[in-house]
């Protein structure tokens, strides 16, 4: 497959034409480059509440609640455009309010399949602001999807930095990392995390960012990023492990292709076996003995 990693700025739009002719001029770019996955970030749905009006896209609370009232049009506008282009569409996350979860929001994103299938899967771990101002919380469980392009899982930005959450997601072919990062540090931890799952699981990750300001925004007022799409560091991937990088803060589409046949081959017969050595680490990783050292 080829993965569409995006690095995309929230635009102060002032009107819902406007939001849908942006994200399909995204997926018709990418479409035409031959992508098969495409990833908007994290939060990348908050240009929505801009729709509301300044004043309620200034105003934290208010602003959640405007994005969150929107999700059912993005959703259904995504689902169009992944069976108009035949992609496969991780959309931008939004905090949504489920009453099923409680009454704040989770940090949502939806995954949506050209002939129609759509699911959601939420952050599981929040950040400090997250906690407080926002007061988001965890959501539904894990998801793994089975798809025609092989089995995806989704990480939402600081999701990536727990191991226990990629072995959870031990069996997918590649992951996805929507991110949203304030500072240059912030964006370095969940690169790192993201290559850093890759190497455990010896699979393909990407993370896709949010780009540029957006002072009007209270969770997502500046932001840093690029896109970038990552291997094991191993037979039949680069050294590096990284298949492809953007340049930092500069929007746009960061490509790479997946192959599923590679990704087999380095499970089975990896000049390292980090996967299926994961268990041996049972029984080891207890509190180490103290010795004392003059």
């Amino acid at each position: 497959m080829k993965i569409a990693s995006a690095a995309y700025p929230i635009d102060a739009l002032d009107s819902w034409q406007g939001y849908a002719d942006k994200i399909e001029a995204w997926v018709a770019e990418a479409a035409g480059q031959g992508a098969d996955l495409l990833m908007f970030p994290e939060y990348a749905a908050m240009e929505l509440a801009m729709l509301a009006g300044r004043d309620v896209a200034t105003d934290l609370e208010p602003s959640l609640r405007a994005v969150s009232d929107r999700m059912p049009e993005a959703d259904a506008l995504n689902s169009r455009l992944a069976g108009k282009y035949g992609v496969h569409i991780l959309g931008g996350s939004a905090p949504v309010y489920d009453d099923a979860i409680g009454p704040r929001p989770v940090n949502r994103a939806a995954f949506f399949a050209p002939g129609g299938g759509k699911g959601v899967v939420d952050k599981q771990i929040m950040t400090r602001w997250e906690r407080e101002p926002m007061a988001c919380v965890g959501g539904g469980p894990l998801k793994v999807f089975d798809t025609a392009l092989g089995r995806i899982g989704v990480l939402i930005c600081y999701d990536c930095e727990f191991p226990l959450l990629g072995r959870a997601l031990q069996d997918v072919d590649v992951l996805l990392v929507p991110s949203c990062t304030e500072t240059l540090a912030g964006y370095w931890r969940v690169r790192i995390g993201a290559m850093a799952r890759a190497l455990e699981q010896q699979c393909v990750s990407a993370m896709s960012s949010l780009v540029g300001p957006a002072d009007w925004c209270e969770v997502c007022d500046v932001n840093t990023g690029a896109g970038g799409i990552f291997g094991p560091p191993d037979r039949g991937f680069p050294p590096t492990g990284v298949l492809a990088a953007g340049d930092l803060d500069a929007p746009g589409w960061t490509y790479a292709e997946a192959d599923l046949e590679k990704i087999a081959e380095v499970r089975a017969d990896g000049g390292v076996l980090n996967r299926t050595h994961w268990t041996e680490q049972a029984g080891r990783d207890g509190a180490p003995t103290v010795e004392q050292l003059q």
